[in-house]
């Protein structure tokens, strides 16, 4: 198998990666895709690939999988854990099953820990064991978190990713370690850590790896975990079920104000995708700012509570696209369209704005400021005096906070 042939497709904002391996004969197979296929499709569509397979490592938590997707659009076979109970066609897998891809062949590999039903893939090129795909078991310089599907099964889970990494490292040491979560990932990654290894690398620096005993490594798992959006309670179960195929030229219809009126009046949000000082200077009242970046759907998936409806105010040279897909990916699915002409259309039909100061360093009260950061950040550094609620749980805290203004 040459390095070429493995191509990976990085989602910087949930700091995951999705892989497409070339099999060599104008087929592929597609590892871990979310529903945001658009960086997917460029790549098939580059090296004049079709997918033939789409492989599941586990029922993902942040991000609804695109599997279904390329099945409607490709063909493409499903694989993934019979352990799973998905809803859908696919090819059920156990522990040792193999599917011979035309020259490679894919071994499943049960290592339970990050969800239940978890299953690595390894690939072999003859006898020789090329790579294998971890997605939330081994993962760089760490494992994925063991207690998104309740505080009960927390260690439990903790100590089957014990064994389960335990399992990966008998592999080789010239093996390829292909996750996909990293970086950037709330299902746990050391900050900046690179997103490919090798078995022989993470015996050597992973410190999970290197802990003594079972209760050791427990420890330092769950010492490690933090908060993580509230859209994972559900989407589990949306994958299990198999989420609904969508429109490839989805986009934002226009809406008036009056219709966004009606809209809010109904119990729908108006999201800002403005950068912050565009907003500062002139927003719709009430609009939520969730600036459009890479972080974009987490903090939309994380904010609202999911089936809200939305409407959009952007500016002209923002991309619906870069808004449309990203919350689909995350399972939002009722975006009801975009303030036609932004907020100047809003202003037009004698709509009101309202606005907040920007301050610089100098000008901050430090008694004054919410520090909504995460909870390794606050710690690692903060304002003398800030008071600090993660941004995910200000709405819930907001009683706790002092009824005047706060920067």
């Amino acid at each position: 198998m040459g390095t070429d042939q493995l191509i990976p497709v990085v989602d910087e904002g949930l700091g995951n990666s999705a892989y497409l391996l070339d099999l060599g004969d104008r087929r592929a197979l597609a590892v871990d895709p979310s529903r945001d296929l658009r960086a997917v499709y460029g790549a098939v569509a580059r090296r004049g690939l079709r997918v033939a397979y789409a492989a599941e490592t586990h029922l993902h938590a942040d991000f609804v999988s695109g599997a279904r997707q390329l099945h409607a659009d490709y063909d493409a076979t499903i694989l993934a854990s019979a352990a799973g109970d998905r809803l859908f066609g696919h090819v059920r897998l156990g522990d040792g099953d193999e599917v011979d891809l035309g020259g490679l062949t894919l071994r499943a590999l049960q290592t339970p820990g990050h969800t239940p039903e978890h299953l690595s893939y390894l690939i072999l090129d003859g006898s020789i064991e090329v790579g294998v795909f971890t997605g939330g078991s081994l993962i760089v310089g760490a494992a994925a978190r063991t207690d998104l599907i309740g505080s009960e099964y927390t260690v439990e889970l903790a100590r089957a990713q014990y064994a389960s990494l335990r399992r990966l490292a008998t592999l080789p040491d010239p093996t390829a370690v292909w996750p996909t979560h990293g970086a950037g990932s709330f299902c746990s990654a050391p900050p900046g850590a690179e997103r490919v290894s090798t078995i022989g690398r993470e015996k050597a620096t992973n410190p999970l790896l290197g802990a003594p005993d079972e209760d050791t490594f427990v420890a330092r798992l769950l010492g490690s975990l933090g908060s993580y959006p509230t859209y994972f309670a559900h989407l589990a179960e949306v994958n299990r079920r198999g989420p609904g195929l969508l429109d490839p030229d989805a986009t934002l219809a226009e809406l008036t104000a009056a219709q966004t009126w009606r809209l809010l009046a109904d119990g729908a949000v108006l999201v800002d995708v403005r950068p912050v000082h565009d907003y500062a200077a002139g927003h719709v009242p009430g609009a939520l700012s969730i600036p459009l970046r890479d972080q974009f759907a987490t903090w939309l998936g994380w904010l609202l509570t999911p089936g809200t409806p939305v409407v959009v105010v952007r500016n002209p040279d923002q991309d619906p696209a870069d808004i449309v897909w990203p919350a689909f990916a995350i399972g939002f699915e009722q975006i009801r369209g975009e303030l036609a002409g932004g907020v100047a259309g809003w202003t037009a039909e004698g709509g009101l704005l309202r606005h907040n100061r920007l301050l610089a360093p100098d000008q901050v009260d430090a008694g004054s400021v919410v520090d909504v950061r995460q909870d390794s950040e606050y710690e690692a550094a903060h304002i003398p005096g800030a008071r600090h609620v993660e941004l995910g749980d200000l709405t819930r805290r907001a009683a706790d906070l002092p009824a005047a203004p706060t920067g």
